[in-house]
């Protein structure tokens, strides 16, 4: 059987990635990075929850706790506010540095170690809050790089597939991948119910009214 890595945080994009892996017959090795992010309990609690659902039974959880020392991200940093007031030009303060180059880093040992074909990653460039480790030329790089730094049998593809798709369709390619939504969680701030304002909020939230779906998880 064909064998992938999947980079699973518990979010919609990375969950509905994951059921697509699974859909086109991978073996999925699900990854779940644990690097000192506000919501960090939540998203293990959906990561595990996803993984029962899918009967995924070979899983790597890695901490990466430097990533609070770096700090520089609402999401790390606990003295700099989550925004609130909505999308704003330029890269958002909620963006980790280099966060997905160092989880495709990682992911790509994990794959050489488990002798995966593919890795999987639910970036959005299109439709997102415009982060630079999203964007399809980058990942395109990554691949590359990781191809390079790896014994010459070892050859991984990076596979995006929402890449280009906007919030809603995202939510009805969810809906007919079979995703149990109400397992997601996107919410940068809160863990018990979504605070429905965050930037990653007001996008799940504007993908599913425009889907004409009602979001499952609880929002204030």
């Amino acid at each position: 059987m064909k064998k992938a890595v999947c980079i699973l945080s518990g979010g919609m994009d990375s969950t509905t990635t994951t059921y697509i892996a699974k859909n086109e017959g991978y073996e999925v090795v699900a990854l779940h990075f644990n690097y000192g992010q506000r919501t960090q309990k939540k998203e293990l609690e959906a990561f595990n929850a996803i993984c029962n659902e899918l009967n995924i039974s070979s899983k790597y959880i890695i901490d990466l706790d430097f990533f609070t020392q770096i700090g520089a991200s609402a999401l790390t940093d606990k003295n700099i506010d989550v925004p609130t007031g909505g999308l704003e030009d330029g890269i958002p303060i909620t963006y980790v540095p280099f966060r997905n180059g160092i989880f495709l880093s990682i992911a790509g040992a994990i794959a050489e170690k488990e002798n995966c074909e593919a890795m999987f990653i639910g970036v959005v460039e299109e439709d997102s809050s415009g982060y630079p480790d999203c964007r399809e030329n980058f990942i395109k790089t990554m691949q590359n790089a990781i191809n390079l730094g790896t014994k010459d049998e070892t050859q991984i593809e990076i596979k995006t597939p929402l890449i280009h798709l906007k919030k809603e369709d995202i939510v009805k390619k969810a809906i007919k991948e079979g995703v149990k939504l109400e397992l997601t969680w996107s919410c940068y701030q809160n863990e018990d119910e979504a605070c429905g304002v965050c930037d990653s909020c007001r996008l799940r939230l504007k993908g599913f009214d425009k889907a004409g779906i009602k979001d499952p998880i609880p929002y204030k």
